[in-house]
Protein backbone atom coordinates (compact mmCIF):
# COMPACT_ATOMS: atom_id res chain seq x y z
CA UNK A 1 0.00 0.00 0.00
CA UNK A 2 2.80 2.58 0.74
CA UNK A 3 4.48 1.92 -2.88
CA UNK A 4 1.03 2.74 -4.36
CA UNK A 5 0.52 5.89 -2.02
CA UNK A 6 4.65 6.91 -3.30
CA UNK A 7 3.33 6.59 -6.71
CA UNK A 8 0.26 7.98 -6.41
CA UNK A 9 1.85 11.35 -5.39
CA UNK A 10 4.77 11.69 -7.24
CA UNK A 11 2.32 11.24 -10.53
CA UNK A 12 -0.46 13.31 -9.47
CA UNK A 13 2.02 15.47 -8.65
CA UNK A 14 3.40 15.01 -12.08
CA UNK A 15 0.04 15.92 -13.57
CA UNK A 16 -0.38 19.46 -11.72
CA UNK A 17 2.47 20.31 -12.73
CA UNK A 18 2.09 19.14 -16.71
CA UNK A 19 1.96 21.63 -19.46
CA UNK A 20 0.02 19.09 -21.01
CA UNK A 21 -2.68 18.25 -18.40
CA UNK A 22 -3.28 22.01 -18.40
CA UNK A 23 -3.70 22.29 -22.45
CA UNK A 24 -6.43 19.29 -22.17
CA UNK A 25 -7.94 20.99 -18.84
CA UNK A 26 -8.90 23.91 -21.00
CA UNK A 27 -9.65 22.73 -23.89
CA UNK A 28 -12.10 20.58 -22.06
CA UNK A 29 -13.31 23.05 -20.10
CA UNK A 30 -13.74 25.44 -23.14
CA UNK A 31 -15.76 23.04 -25.15
CA UNK A 32 -17.47 21.85 -22.26
CA UNK A 33 -18.55 25.53 -21.44
CA UNK A 34 -19.50 26.61 -25.32
CA UNK A 35 -21.14 23.07 -25.64
CA UNK A 36 -23.46 23.41 -22.05
CA UNK A 37 -24.70 26.69 -23.07
CA UNK A 38 -25.44 25.63 -26.78
CA UNK A 39 -27.55 23.14 -25.14
CA UNK A 40 -29.19 25.36 -22.64
CA UNK A 41 -30.38 28.00 -25.38
CA UNK A 42 -31.48 25.06 -27.64
CA UNK A 43 -33.71 23.49 -24.52
CA UNK A 44 -34.99 26.88 -23.14
CA UNK A 45 -36.15 27.69 -26.59
CA UNK A 46 -37.87 24.71 -26.90
CA UNK A 47 -38.83 24.70 -23.58
CA UNK A 48 -40.74 28.54 -24.51
CA UNK A 49 -42.21 26.80 -27.76
CA UNK A 50 -43.63 23.59 -25.98
CA UNK A 51 -45.60 26.74 -23.54
CA UNK A 52 -46.59 28.25 -26.19
CA UNK A 53 -48.39 25.15 -27.68
CA UNK A 54 -49.60 24.69 -24.02
CA UNK A 55 -51.82 27.84 -24.05
CA UNK A 56 -53.72 26.81 -26.99
CA UNK A 57 -54.53 23.30 -25.26
CA UNK A 58 -51.94 20.91 -27.07
CA UNK A 59 -50.39 18.41 -25.05
CA UNK A 60 -46.48 19.79 -24.71
CA UNK A 61 -45.34 18.23 -21.84
CA UNK A 62 -41.36 18.88 -22.08
CA UNK A 63 -38.87 18.08 -19.00
CA UNK A 64 -36.37 20.68 -20.13
CA UNK A 65 -34.10 19.69 -17.64
CA UNK A 66 -33.84 15.69 -17.93
CA UNK A 67 -32.79 16.65 -21.61
CA UNK A 68 -30.44 19.13 -20.55
CA UNK A 69 -28.85 16.77 -18.09
CA UNK A 70 -28.73 13.76 -20.58
CA UNK A 71 -27.31 15.65 -23.64
CA UNK A 72 -25.03 17.44 -21.98
CA UNK A 73 -23.56 14.23 -20.09
CA UNK A 74 -23.54 12.32 -23.31
CA UNK A 75 -21.52 15.13 -24.78
CA UNK A 76 -19.11 14.84 -21.74
CA UNK A 77 -18.70 11.35 -22.87
CA UNK A 78 -17.80 11.94 -26.72
CA UNK A 79 -15.75 14.93 -25.69
CA UNK A 80 -13.24 12.38 -22.99
CA UNK A 81 -12.89 9.72 -25.56
CA UNK A 82 -10.86 11.96 -27.64
CA UNK A 83 -9.08 13.73 -24.42
CA UNK A 84 -8.92 10.61 -22.11
CA UNK A 85 -5.88 8.56 -24.64
CA UNK A 86 -3.76 12.10 -24.19
CA UNK A 87 -3.88 11.86 -20.22
CA UNK A 88 -2.23 8.02 -20.51
CA UNK A 89 -0.17 8.65 -23.45
CA UNK A 90 3.10 9.44 -20.66
CA UNK A 91 1.98 6.81 -18.18
CA UNK A 92 4.81 4.28 -19.21
CA UNK A 93 5.88 5.49 -22.65
CA UNK A 94 7.97 8.78 -21.13
CA UNK A 95 9.61 6.15 -18.51
CA UNK A 96 10.42 4.34 -21.74
CA UNK A 97 11.63 7.17 -23.49
CA UNK A 98 13.69 8.39 -20.52
CA UNK A 99 14.96 4.47 -19.74
CA UNK A 100 13.68 4.57 -16.14
CA UNK A 101 10.84 1.90 -16.82
CA UNK A 102 14.02 -0.54 -16.08
CA UNK A 103 14.68 1.00 -12.75
CA UNK A 104 11.09 0.62 -12.17
CA UNK A 105 10.23 -3.02 -13.14
CA UNK A 106 13.23 -3.64 -10.93
CA UNK A 107 12.35 -1.74 -8.24
CA UNK A 108 11.46 -2.46 -4.70
CA UNK A 109 8.11 -1.46 -5.20
CA UNK A 110 6.00 -4.12 -7.19
CA UNK A 111 4.56 -3.31 -11.18
CA UNK A 112 0.96 -4.26 -9.39
CA UNK A 113 1.73 -0.96 -7.04
CA UNK A 114 3.03 1.35 -9.29
CA UNK A 115 0.24 0.62 -11.71
CA UNK A 116 -2.45 1.34 -9.89
CA UNK A 117 -0.25 4.00 -8.62
CA UNK A 118 -0.56 5.63 -11.90
CA UNK A 119 -4.41 4.82 -12.82
CA UNK A 120 -5.21 6.50 -9.38
CA UNK A 121 -3.14 9.80 -10.17
CA UNK A 122 -4.52 10.02 -13.21
CA UNK A 123 -8.25 8.82 -12.28
CA UNK A 124 -8.29 11.39 -9.43
CA UNK A 125 -7.29 14.40 -12.02
CA UNK A 126 -9.88 13.61 -14.40
CA UNK A 127 -12.09 13.96 -11.37
CA UNK A 128 -10.98 17.30 -10.99
CA UNK A 129 -12.01 18.00 -14.36
CA UNK A 130 -15.28 17.00 -13.79
CA UNK A 131 -16.06 19.44 -10.75
CA UNK A 132 -16.53 22.84 -13.01
CA UNK A 133 -18.99 21.21 -15.36
CA UNK A 134 -20.80 19.23 -12.46
CA UNK A 135 -20.96 23.20 -10.49
CA UNK A 136 -22.35 24.67 -13.32
CA UNK A 137 -24.85 22.09 -14.08
CA UNK A 138 -26.11 22.00 -10.61
CA UNK A 139 -26.40 25.63 -10.29
CA UNK A 140 -28.05 25.98 -13.58
CA UNK A 141 -30.80 22.74 -12.76
CA UNK A 142 -31.25 24.46 -9.51
CA UNK A 143 -33.51 27.54 -10.80
CA UNK A 144 -35.53 24.66 -12.69
CA UNK A 145 -39.43 24.81 -11.27
CA UNK A 146 -40.54 22.22 -10.37
CA UNK A 147 -37.05 21.28 -8.57
CA UNK A 148 -35.46 18.79 -10.03
CA UNK A 149 -33.79 15.03 -8.84
CA UNK A 150 -30.71 15.78 -8.83
CA UNK A 151 -29.60 11.66 -8.72
CA UNK A 152 -30.36 11.50 -12.56
CA UNK A 153 -27.31 13.92 -12.60
CA UNK A 154 -25.22 12.55 -10.23
CA UNK A 155 -25.41 8.93 -11.55
CA UNK A 156 -24.16 10.09 -14.70
CA UNK A 157 -21.47 11.87 -13.56
CA UNK A 158 -20.70 8.68 -11.68
CA UNK A 159 -20.85 6.45 -14.69
CA UNK A 160 -18.83 8.36 -16.60
CA UNK A 161 -16.19 7.97 -13.83
CA UNK A 162 -16.29 4.37 -13.94
CA UNK A 163 -15.97 4.20 -17.77
CA UNK A 164 -13.08 6.37 -17.86
CA UNK A 165 -11.38 4.77 -14.90
CA UNK A 166 -11.60 1.59 -17.91
CA UNK A 167 -10.69 3.77 -20.64
CA UNK A 168 -7.65 4.77 -18.20
CA UNK A 169 -6.80 1.25 -17.07
CA UNK A 170 -6.54 0.56 -21.23
CA UNK A 171 -4.63 3.54 -22.09
CA UNK A 172 -1.89 2.92 -19.14
CA UNK A 173 -1.62 -0.81 -20.66
CA UNK A 174 -1.15 0.52 -24.63
CA UNK A 175 1.55 2.80 -23.30
CA UNK A 176 3.22 0.53 -21.84
CA UNK A 177 3.80 -1.46 -24.94
CA UNK A 178 5.73 1.82 -26.45
CA UNK A 179 7.99 4.55 -25.69
CA UNK A 180 6.05 6.87 -28.19
CA UNK A 181 3.22 8.79 -26.33
CA UNK A 182 2.01 9.45 -29.79
CA UNK A 183 1.50 6.11 -30.65
CA UNK A 184 0.07 5.55 -27.51
CA UNK A 185 -2.71 8.40 -27.58
CA UNK A 186 -3.92 7.10 -31.44
CA UNK A 187 -3.29 3.14 -30.59
CA UNK A 188 -5.42 3.88 -27.42
CA UNK A 189 -7.70 6.04 -29.15
CA UNK A 190 -8.47 3.28 -31.73
CA UNK A 191 -8.72 0.95 -29.12
CA UNK A 192 -11.55 3.18 -27.19
CA UNK A 193 -13.03 3.79 -30.32
CA UNK A 194 -13.63 0.19 -31.44
CA UNK A 195 -15.02 -0.19 -28.00
CA UNK A 196 -17.40 2.68 -28.26
CA UNK A 197 -19.16 1.66 -31.80
CA UNK A 198 -18.77 -2.04 -31.47
CA UNK A 199 -22.42 -2.70 -30.91
CA UNK A 200 -22.79 -1.17 -34.74
CA UNK A 201 -21.25 -4.44 -35.85
CA UNK A 202 -24.05 -6.62 -34.21
CA UNK A 203 -26.60 -4.81 -36.86
CA UNK A 204 -29.82 -6.20 -36.40
CA UNK A 205 -29.17 -9.62 -35.40
CA UNK A 206 -30.24 -11.11 -32.92
CA UNK A 207 -28.13 -14.04 -31.69
CA UNK A 208 -25.92 -14.51 -28.84
CA UNK A 209 -22.87 -13.11 -31.03
CA UNK A 210 -25.17 -10.07 -31.31
CA UNK A 211 -25.67 -9.79 -27.77
CA UNK A 212 -22.28 -9.84 -26.78
CA UNK A 213 -21.25 -7.31 -28.88
CA UNK A 214 -23.64 -4.81 -27.66
CA UNK A 215 -23.09 -5.44 -24.92
CA UNK A 216 -18.87 -4.72 -24.81
CA UNK A 217 -19.98 -1.59 -26.15
CA UNK A 218 -19.36 1.64 -24.04
CA UNK A 219 -21.56 3.81 -25.19
CA UNK A 220 -24.49 1.31 -24.74
CA UNK A 221 -23.48 0.73 -20.89
CA UNK A 222 -22.60 4.63 -20.41
CA UNK A 223 -26.23 5.09 -21.69
CA UNK A 224 -27.84 3.37 -19.46
CA UNK A 225 -26.03 5.60 -16.46
CA UNK A 226 -26.94 8.79 -18.23
CA UNK A 227 -30.76 7.60 -18.35
CA UNK A 228 -30.12 7.13 -14.43
CA UNK A 229 -29.92 3.52 -14.63
CA UNK A 230 -27.54 1.66 -12.33
CA UNK A 231 -26.76 -1.38 -13.80
CA UNK A 232 -25.03 -4.08 -12.41
CA UNK A 233 -24.08 -5.62 -15.86
CA UNK A 234 -22.69 -2.15 -16.62
CA UNK A 235 -20.73 -1.83 -13.57
CA UNK A 236 -19.30 -4.98 -14.16
CA UNK A 237 -17.69 -4.73 -17.19
CA UNK A 238 -16.21 -1.10 -16.03
CA UNK A 239 -14.88 -2.92 -13.28
CA UNK A 240 -13.65 -5.66 -15.52
CA UNK A 241 -11.61 -3.65 -18.34
CA UNK A 242 -10.24 -1.65 -15.12
CA UNK A 243 -8.81 -5.07 -13.45
CA UNK A 244 -7.60 -6.44 -16.93
CA UNK A 245 -6.19 -3.13 -18.26
CA UNK A 246 -4.25 -2.69 -14.88
CA UNK A 247 -3.07 -6.79 -15.06
CA UNK A 248 -2.11 -6.74 -18.70
CA UNK A 249 0.05 -3.56 -17.81
CA UNK A 250 1.84 -5.03 -14.98
CA UNK A 251 2.35 -8.41 -16.95
CA UNK A 252 3.57 -5.62 -19.93
CA UNK A 253 6.03 -4.69 -17.71
CA UNK A 254 6.80 -7.82 -15.56
CA UNK A 255 8.17 -8.89 -18.79
CA UNK A 256 10.83 -5.85 -18.70
CA UNK A 257 11.99 -7.44 -15.54
CA UNK A 258 12.87 -10.79 -17.02
CA UNK A 259 14.46 -9.13 -20.35
CA UNK A 260 16.84 -7.48 -17.65
CA UNK A 261 17.30 -10.86 -15.69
Amino acid sequence: MNGVITIFRKELRGYFTSPIAYVVAAVFWGLAGFFFTNILVRVIAIAQQADLFAQFGQDSSFDAATILSQQFLNLLGTIFLFLLPILTMGSYAEERRRGTIELLATSPITNLAVAVGKWLAVWVFFITLLIPPLVYQVLTLSTSNPAVDYRLTLVGYVGLALMAGSVMALGLFVSSLTDSTLIAAVATFGLVLLLWVVDAAAGQENNWIAATLRHLSLLQQYGNWVQGIVSSSSLILFLSITVLGLFATVQAVESLRWQQS
